[in-house]
């Protein structure tokens, strides 16, 4: 299935995303530090580690929801470094957030639609409808259902449908298999392999390395808010020292 609003081009000498010497404190505490890395337009890119090595909040400072204290954030060529959330939607960048973060109380439909009215995808919104919709047939059983009566893995597929219906060129995926059961799991990781088929760069956050660095074409291990070592996702996953950090093989 084609996406409705399709990839703009991007020069194949400039990354889509390029990230350097971001920083972000929490009270006085470094949760970022010097952190950089690059996403090339059609691609797949990790950020893995531990617990607190400062995944989410880069990600969040990217999406424009954290404001970082230093460091450069260039979208397609672009400085997005102090823009807010809303405008960074409108350049084509949608977070999918750790923990979902549905609109409870709205129905699937409704979380569809409010997500649909950027000004970037408002003239598609029937088109991502029916994208969304044929992408997860739950949903559309369930359209007008409460988000917060849907299973975890429901308002997972929710959470995905309503970025995909402001039409991204770059997906920023925060901890998509958190809590879902291994079927749910191989579904949402197929999902992002076809996602990106279709042209639109990935950009994940995950602890499930496994799933995650066999499908990453590049892949970045933080530590403590900076980039301890990077590589092509296979290559790390054969790596004996991440496998023994983060994969619990010796």
């Amino acid at each position: 299935m084609t996406p409705a609003i399709a990839p703009h081009a991007t020069a194949p000498d400039v990354p889509l995303l390029d990230v350097s010497g971001l920083a972000y404190d929490y009270g006085g505490v470094h949760a970022v530090q010097d952190c950089a890395f690059s996403a090339p337009a059609g691609g797949i890119v990790a950020l893995i580690g531990g617990n607190g090595a400062g995944k989410s909040t880069t990600v969040q400072c990217v999406a424009g929801a954290l404001r970082p204290r230093s460091g450069s954030i260039r979208f397609d060529g672009q400085d997005i470094t102090t823009l807010p959330a809303h405008e960074t939607v409108e350049r084509g960048l949608a977070l999918v957030p750790e923990g979902r973060l549905v609109f409870q109380q709205l129905s699937v439909h409704e979380n569809l639609l409010v997500a649909g009215r950027v000004q970037r995808a408002r003239a598609d919104v029937s088109a991502n409808l029916d994208k969304v919709y044929a992408l997860f047939p739950r949903l559309k059983e369930r359209r007008g259902q409460n988000a917060g009566s849907l299973s975890g893995g429901e308002q997972q597929m929710l959470a995905i449908g309503r970025g995909l219906m402001t039409g991204p060129r770059l997906l920023i995926l925060d901890e998509p298999s958190l809590g879902l059961s291994p079927i749910l799991v191989a579904t949402i990781f197929k999902l992002i392999r076809d996602l990106n088929a279709e042209g639109i760069t990935i950009l994940i956050v995950e602890q499930n390395l496994h799933q995650t660095l066999a499908i990453a074409d590049h892949a970045y291990v933080l530590e403590k808010g900076r980039v301890a070592r990077s590589g092509p996702g296979q290559e790390l996953l054969n790596d004996p020292a991440v496998k023994a950090a983060y994969l619990g093989v010796a």
